[in-house]
Order: structure tokens, then sequence, then C-alpha cells
């Protein structure tokens, strides 16, 4: 009785701003076992455990684990600092400006290993003008991580040695209650980082929680932080929300939140056309498909049914205006990327994909001569191909087009003959006159 009496007097002195006291949850209430995780990812727990170190499996792959979903990946959280767990590590390299963090290679897998970030205040923290946070190598305590991390599903601690989950936040109870909370106070935490407003929306929809209101209020008045954010790390967040396997959930979203506004450029346009609208929704639900089979999928391709509407219309605009057809769609092409540019930094390759399926289209119209046995010799003829059939899906084309051109492939070569369209009156190629050669001098 005098014990949970002092306890109640000691709490209520305890300051503002201490730090909780975690729970250890055992494996009969989590549900997570030791060989659902990655053999790397406990091997690299093990030597940093076994060398003095504190170390777990962090974050989204212990948040998937406990709702039933396989992580992608598996991050370690630990103790020691980002030299430290080089020198345990042969093959591993220190990577990352704002914030320090070890690459581990073990076999095919690389597994991210991060040092416990402290608490900083105002007035030590590097942010920018908007309070984005700028640089972040303050390491500090296993609780004091916990409560740097952005939502309390995410601040959960899994050990592999005893297979228990450290959890600071209630990150467990929130997930039974199917609750996306935020830890501290919300526009704080957004401005410190307004990618976070995108991960709000994304988890939600990936794991059908709902965003807790006090979380869900600033994000439409905060939306334009996103502004500020660095256009490859805009990328990366965006293809993480594509290719999760719920992009139809997360748009819609993002809808919902209203910060589908400036992350795509022209997005919106493209989806309050009703063409490019089901055009849009049938590539997600298929990209979306392919994942959840554990498909592969392009990110060139996706990126190309997103603003492919956008290119067809200044095309379209270039011909009416006189211009031949195929330099109008090159410099189509690169009008609408240019503006994609300055949001989202596509890498290049990516760039050359989606540039490469949407040159293929308009060859795909050409169904005589010569040019259908060199179409079908493209190194991208197949997602040409796929995506010739999903604008027919929508309605933009007939399905008679990709139908033709499956049925072609698979031809036997005397059977092509017989398919191929006849020429078009004056399409034939003109034969090329022979120059005849000077006749040689006669010397004397």
């Amino acid at each position: 009785m005098i014990r949970k009496l002092l306890r109640r007097v000691f709490r209520r002195a305890a300051p503002a701003n201490a730090l909780p006291e975690p729970a250890v949850i055992p494996a009969a209430r989590h549900g997570i076992r030791r060989d659902q995780l990655s053999p790397a990812a406990i091997k690299v727990c093990t030597v940093l455990q076994d060398a003095g170190h504190k170390a777990y499996v962090v974050g989204g792959a212990v948040r998937d684990l406990i709702v039933g979903q396989t992580p992608k990946d598996f991050d370690v959280a630990t103790s020691a600092t980002p030299e430290e767990v080089r020198a345990l590590f042969r093959r591993s390299r220190i990577i990352g400006r704002r914030f320090k963090i070890v690459h581990v290679m073990s076999g095919p897998e690389t597994i991210e290993v991060s040092t416990f970030r402290a608490m900083q205040d105002a007035e030590s923290t590097e942010t920018d003008e908007h309070g984005r946070v700028l640089r972040d190598n303050v390491f500090g305590s296993m609780a004091e991580d916990a409560t740097r991390r952005d939502f309390t599903v995410n601040a959960l601690y899994y050990d592999p040695s005893d297979e228990t989950v450290v959890d600071y936040h209630h990150g467990v109870a929130d997930l039974q209650q199917r609750t996306l909370r935020m830890i501290g106070d919300p526009r704080v935490r957004y401005r410190e980082d307004p990618v976070r407003m995108l991960r709000a929306a994304r988890l939600g929809a990936k794991l059908g929680l709902g965003i807790d209101p006090a979380a869900r209020g600033p994000i439409r008045e905060m939306a334009d932080l996103l502004e500020n954010v660095p256009p490859a790390r805009l990328f990366d967040e965006m293809l993480k929300l594509l290719l999760s396997g719920h992009a139809v959930k997360c748009l819609k979203q993002l809808r919902e939140e209203g910060l589908h506004h400036g992350l795509l450029p022209l997005l919106d346009v493209i989806l309050e056309q009703p063409l490019g609208e089901r055009f849009v929704w049938l590539s997600l639900e298929n990209t979306d498909e392919r994942v959840r089979q554990g498909k592969p999928v392009s990110p060139g391709f996706l990126f190309a049914t997103l603003l492919w509407h956008e290119v067809l219309a200044d095309w379209e605009a270039r011909k009416a205006d006189g211009q031949h057809a195929q330099p109008a769609l090159f410099e189509a092409m690169d009008a609408v990327l240019d503006k994609q540019s300055g949001k989202l930094a596509i890498t290049r390759r990516i760039v050359g994909d989606i540039k490469d399926i949407w040159a293929l289209q308009p060859r795909f119209d050409k169904r005589a001569g010569k040019a259908p046995y060199r179409l079908l010799e493209q190194a991208r003829y197949r997602a040409g191909w796929d995506f010739l059939r999903l604008r027919a899906q929508a309605g933009e084309i007939p399905m008679e087009l990709p139908d033709w051109w499956d049925a072609f492939a698979d031809a036997h070569p005397d059977a092509r003959e017989a398919m191929l369209l006849p020429e078009k009156a004056g399409s034939a190629p003109r034969k090329r006159r022979r120059r005849k050669k000077p006749a040689a001098a006669i010397s004397e």
C-alpha cells in the first residue's frame, strides 16, 4: 500500500518532459516468432549484443509482423555508434548526411543499422526556416530514440534473443485498436519532417488504421510544407506509396487529406478527366495485384501511366498546330517530364523507361510492311504492349489493336505475312535513285 502511494507521489513530481517507462511484451501477447525474422537481421542483432551493445529489430518490420503482414525489409536500432557498427562487420559502410546509418550486407540482404537518436532542444537543432530538421547526428538512449520516432506503431523494438517487444508508447495497443497516433505534438513533428504527412496517409491505407484526429487535423493546413522537401526524398516516399501494394487506397487517402495537390504535377487534372481517371486507377489496381502476388513491378511503367494523359493532351495540341507527329510526341514528353522534375527527382533510368514506353505507342498503329517485324525486336516491346492493352481497357483505343499485336507476336512466320494490313496508297517507300558516277577525266 505504501509502495503504491510512493509511486503515485513520484509520478506526480516527475517533470513533464520525463521519458516514458517501456512495457516489455512477451511473445504470447504480440505473436512474433523468431523464425519470422530475416536470418541476416538476427545475425546483426546477435553480433552487436555479443559485443556488449543493445540491438533490436525495429520499426516497420515489427509493426507489420504484429498485424500479420510480411515485411519488405528489416532495420536494426542499436546503442553502438556507426563507427562501432562498422568495425564489427566487414561488409558494411556508413552512409547518410542528415543522420548517419550503417548498411550491413549479409548475402543478398542489406540490413540498415541506426544508432539510438537523442532528444534535441529547439536551440541546438539545425533546421531550415520552415522548421525542417537538417542535421540529426546526436546519439542518445533507447527511450529517447523511441520518443524521436514518428508514430507509436513505429516505436516498437523486438529482441530476437528473448522474443520480447519493448513498447514505450503503447504502439501494440494502438495496432490492436486500429489507430495511427503521432508521438508528441503533430504540428511540431510535421514541421520537423513534412514527409510524415505522406507517411500517415500511406500507413493508414496500408494497415487499415484510422488516423488519430490530433494527427489528422493539421495535415490539410500544413500540406504546403511539402514544397520544401528535396525532390529526391519526395520521389522515394512516392515510390514507397505507389509500390506498397495498396496504392489505390493510398491515393484515395491522399485525396481525403488534401495531400494530392502538387505531389505529382497535374495529377489532379489527370484524375478529373473521366478517361484519364479510369486509366490511372486500372494501372494502380494492376500494380497492387502484382505486388500482392509477389510479382516484379516497374516504377517506369507506373509513372508512364500516371502522366500519359498529360503527354497525350500536349501531343494532340502540338499536332493541331501543324507539327509532325513524331517530333511533336518527343517535345510533349519532354515538356511533361520537365514539369515533373521540379517536384520529383525521377532517376535517369526510370525516365528512360518512361520515354521508351511512350515512344512505342504510335508505332503500334503501323501494321503493314516491315514495321511490325522491327517493333517486335524492340527491347521494350512487352512493356509497350502492356501499356497499349491498358489504354484499350480504359476505352482510349479499340481492344482490337492490342489483340492483333498479341496474335501477330505468337503467330508462325507464314501466318504473320497474311495478317499484315495492305500498304496505304502513297505510303510505299520511294526507291532511291542511283547517282551516276562522273566520267573520269581523260588524261592527255
